[in-house]
């Protein structure tokens, strides 16, 4: 899943999402000095480690799962087999919130309903330029081969559930599809924000989701040239099998949990660890979750999006983080030992 909705979605389509990777320092944490840590629900970050433990390829991270699932005493269980390691690269902390959306369309083109959503074509070969947005969208090279999942009501809904990478289709008769991405044509991503902005329709400060969205609406031929200056174009696979009470898939293929889940920089922080997080803000969140997604825009060691759950209350929401704080990674003991310099104390 390429989570981007919130925040993280504005920074992408407003071409901030790249980050030069830095040297990566580390600093060993003791359990004392995360606040709050003694009034979590570790059960709960134990049950969410449980789902995506067994998927981490490492013996290590093996044997800690193997034994989380004989149901010990969670709290415990971290404290016992991890250390707290503070991972930082001279950025400041920043978290941003991401959500599922959930969208109006149809299995079947007709009315509204005229904007598809394709699975992967038969000639599509990873890592090989396919073709275009524009290419896909104004030509019938994909018409008539039965790859079509689904059709929204909503240019822009198709264009940005592209970016965000997964999502639900809520259908007339009140049925809904999830589908999840699949894969993408080989050209890079360039932000239609920024385009706006060269153009000399917006300042960059007024740019927004919802300017997008009106724009293309209130100028549907210029708005739909807008969108092919990006030429990346994502395919879909449906995931309709997940429990329709689950999150969405992961990075890990693994069903996410809301406000347990975060997604990370996968070169930095391993995908299924525990992460502790202190969010500031005006909703500060203080509690242990689980590293099991990734996005475009989390770049850096200090850089976290967090899951909010599905649809539009839970966009809201999501779309108003962007904090700082710290958050601070668990790792197996000597796999911490091995990052840190013998002679270094805990940081405080």
């Amino acid at each position: 899943m390429i989570r981007l909705w919130g925040v993280a979605l504005l920074m992408a389509l407003f071409g901030q999402a790249d980050k030069a990777m830095a040297d990566v320092s580390y600093s060993l944490v003791s359990f004392e000095q995360l606040t709050g840590w003694e009034e979590d629900d570790h059960q709960k970050a134990l049950d969410v480690f449980l789902n995506t433990c067994r998927d981490i390829n490492d013996p290590e991270w093996r044997t800690l799962c193997d034994f989380a699932q004989t149901s010990p005493n969670a709290r415990e269980f971290f404290e016992l087999f991890f250390q707290p390691v503070l991972m930082e690269d001279g950025d400041d902390m920043l978290f941003t919130g991401y959500f599922e959306p959930e969208l109006r369309g149809a299995r079947r083109r007709g009315g509204i309903y005229q904007y598809p959503l394709y699975r992967l074509p038969d000639d599509f070969v990873s890592g090989r330029p396919y073709l275009t947005r524009q290419e896909i969208e104004q030509s019938d090279a994909l018409e008539g081969k039965g790859l079509e999942i689904a059709w929204l009501a909503n240019p822009v809904d198709a264009f940005f559930l592209q970016v965000q990478g997964s999502g639900r289709v809520r259908l007339p008769d009140g049925g809904t599809i999830r589908v999840g991405y699949a894969g993408k044509n080989g050209h890079e991503y360039s932000s239609v924000g920024q385009e706006l902005v060269r153009r000399g329709v917006y300042e960059p400060h007024q740019v927004s989701a919802d300017v997008i969205r009106s724009y293309v609406a209130k100028n549907p031929d210029t708005g739909r040239r807008l969108l092919w200056v990006n030429k990346s174009y994502v395919f879909f696979r449906e995931v309709s099998e997940v429990p329709a009470d689950a999150g969405p898939l992961g990075a890990m293929n693994r069903s996410i949990t809301t406000l347990r889940s975060i997604a990370v920089d996968p070169s930095i922080v391993r995908l299924g660890a525990p992460v502790w997080i202190d969010k500031h803000g005006a909703n500060p969140v203080k509690r242990l979750m689980i590293a099991q997604d990734t996005g475009s825009a989390i770049k850096g060691a200090q850089r976290a999006d967090i899951f909010y759950g599905t649809g539009e209350d839970a966009g809201r929401t999501a779309g108003r983080i962007k904090d700082g704080g710290r958050m601070v990674v668990l790792l197996p003991i000597q796999m911490a030992y091995a990052k840190v310099p013998q002679t270094q104390e805990s940081t405080e």
